[in-house]
């Protein structure tokens, strides 16, 4: 799509759910914008990732991105999980 038709259809939904924050969902979860970044390659498949500058010094070397850590299973999708 277009970045004029994802604008349209931003403000579209807007009108419609004035609490709409967008795709992403605003501040819910993830890093936030005044996070510093690092890049760090994963361990395991050898991709880059950008991740908080906390976890690069923590994990350095042996980092796994999230991507692996789902396949390995250590990391269980939200609607899959066990009720608490």
């Amino acid at each position: 799509m277009s970045r004029r038709k994802d604008r349209e259809r931003f403000l579209q939904l807007k009108q419609l759910n004035p609490e709409y924050k967008g795709f992403r969902g605003g501040e819910a979860g993830g890093v936030g914008a005044d996070t510093p970044l690092e890049t760090v390659t994963c361990s395991k498949c050898g991709r880059r990732r950008n991740v908080a500058v906390g976890i690069a010094l923590e994990q350095g070397e042996s980092y796994i991105c999230l991507s692996c850590r789902e396949e390995q299973g250590e990391i269980v999708p939200a609607d899959e999980a066990p009720e608490p």
